[in-house]
């Protein structure tokens, strides 16, 4: 039955690929573009500041050109993965809860495609900054909007503490193919996956402060996690080892594009990292 459900669905690999490729391509330029930004004496960079780095540079059209598709292949590939449970988590109330949150991961990166296509085909986008407060204060306005917003700070802190949770305890491994170079790179992966939580935790906190304070202006997204983070003791060191994370975060991304496992797409007898690091150090006893 797995070996048919492989040949059945194979056709969405190609799609994962390309956009675990597209989102890495994301990270490596926020991380990047914040790194140079920050040794120059700047700040680091949110989303749409650094997709508007790019549409300046040379080179940045056809980067902003794989990016777009990356972000429509990712947002299909969430919805595919969803509704055909390619990734196994079943139909429970916890397994229902992990697919709507990869619709709802789609929907977020296919953000990205279209601010990604307005720089290419459009005059641009207005920054993360300004957008965010102004969709949460419309949803403030409604009845109720203020507790609406609260338990999406819930969720988002949620969503972060997934990643904290599976770099601490290593549960990415599960999911990679084992060779040499996923167990290489394994330190790099887990450092990666946590920047991502704390990333996301971050901007959770913000959300929570915007719906416990009635201010929309508090809520943002990666720019203003950074501006956040600037702000704590030793924020200035703390911002780049975020962004140092995140650097390893698109190396994940890249990662999952190559070698990541599909249980109802991919070949049944491939052997994933976690497999072989228990297995190796069990062997060593």
């Amino acid at each position: 039955m797995a070996k048919m459900a492989g040949n059945d669905m194979g056709w969405a690999i190609p799609l994962m690929r390309l956009g675990y490729g597209g989102r890495g391509l994301v990270y490596l330029a926020v991380a990047g573009i914040s790194l140079w930004s920050l040794y120059r004496g700047g700040q680091a960079q949110d989303t749409s500041s650094a997709l508007g780095w790019l549409e300046n540079s040379w080179g940045g059209g056809a980067a902003l050109f794989l990016i777009l598709l990356g972000m429509l292949a990712y947002a299909v590939w969430r919805v595919v993965d969803a509704v055909w449970d390619l990734e196994d988590y079943g139909s429970e109330a916890k397994g229902i809860v992990a697919r709507l949150g990869m619709v709802v991961t789609g929907i977020i990166h296919l953000g990205i495609g279209v601010l990604a296509f307005s720089l290419l085909f459009g005059s641009g986008s207005e920054g993360e900054g300004s957008s965010i407060p102004r969709y949460v204060g419309a949803v403030m306005a409604w009845p109720g909007g203020r507790w609406l917003i609260g338990l999406v700070a819930l969720l988002i802190l949620g969503a972060g503490a997934y990643y904290l949770r599976q770099g601490w305890r290593n549960d990415y491994r599960k999911h990679l193919r084992a060779n040499h170079f996923t167990a290489r790179w394994n330190s790099v992966l887990k450092a990666g996956v946590m920047a991502q939580g704390v990333v996301i935790g971050v901007i959770g906190l913000l959300f929570l402060f915007a719906a416990w304070r009635a201010n929309p202006q508090e809520a943002g997204g990666v720019g203003e996690a950074f501006s956040w983070l600037s702000e704590q003791a030793y924020g200035r060191l703390l911002v780049i080892g975020v962004c140092l994370g995140l650097v390893g975060f698109a190396i994940f991304c890249f990662v999952n594009a190559a070698y990541r496992i599909v249980p109802k797409a991919s070949d049944p007898n491939i052997r994933s990292l976690a497999d072989k690091l228990i297995g190796g150090a069990t062997g060593g006893r």
